[in-house]
This record gives structure tokens, C-alpha cells and sequence, in this order.
């Protein structure tokens, strides 16, 4: 099975209730691609590299879904507009 479709029999498992799953290739291979299924100002879509080694794995399943929530918390703190951690932040 080519890995573009490994990536996407896998993202068929999981339905969000604010987001949309997708795997695109790119010349480096295979992306997973999150976005908002609402269009917010400001917000990006959000592109992870999957390593063919990853893909090739017997548990790939298992190390997916792990990738996957990996990257739902990384997008989802990217979309802080202010945070602590930020020099010029207010309290």
C-alpha cells in the first residue's frame, strides 16, 4: 500500500468535532495535515512530516495515534495569542 494511503486508512479512525484530518505528499514524502473544519482569522493549518521509516513500522497504528495527538497539542498551543512565556505579555 502506498504511504499516502497508510496515512489516510489510518485518519478514516478519527473524527474531531473541530477539525479536519488529511495526509497530502510532498516531495519529501508525506504530510499530516490538520485544519479548523470553521475558517478563524489568524488560525494556520498545520503540516507535520511522517518519517517513511515510521510508516513502514509493523505498530505504525499505535505510533500514529500517538504522532497525531502529538501534533493536536502542538497546533493547539500555536494558537495562543498571548501567553506567560511571551516578553511584552500583560497579567
Amino acid at each position: 500500500m502506498p504511504p499516502i494511503d497508510l496515512v489516510r486508512e489510518q485518519l478514516r479512525r478519527y473524527e474531531h468535532l473541530l477539525l479536519l484530518f488529511d495526509a497530502e505528499e510532498t516531495a519529501a514524502g508525506v504530510e499530516l495535515v490538520i485544519r479548523l473544519k470553521a475558517d478563524v482569522p489568524g488560525a494556520h493549518v498545520y503540516r507535520a512530516p511522517l518519517h517513511p521509516r515510521d510508516m513502514a513500522h509493523p505498530q505504525f497504528p499505535w505510533t500514529f495515534q500517538k504522532f497525531l495527538y502529538d501534533c493536536l497539542h502542538d497546533y493547539l498551543c500555536e494558537m495562543f495569542t498571548r501567553n506567560p512565556q511571551q516578553l511584552n505579555a500583560e497579567p
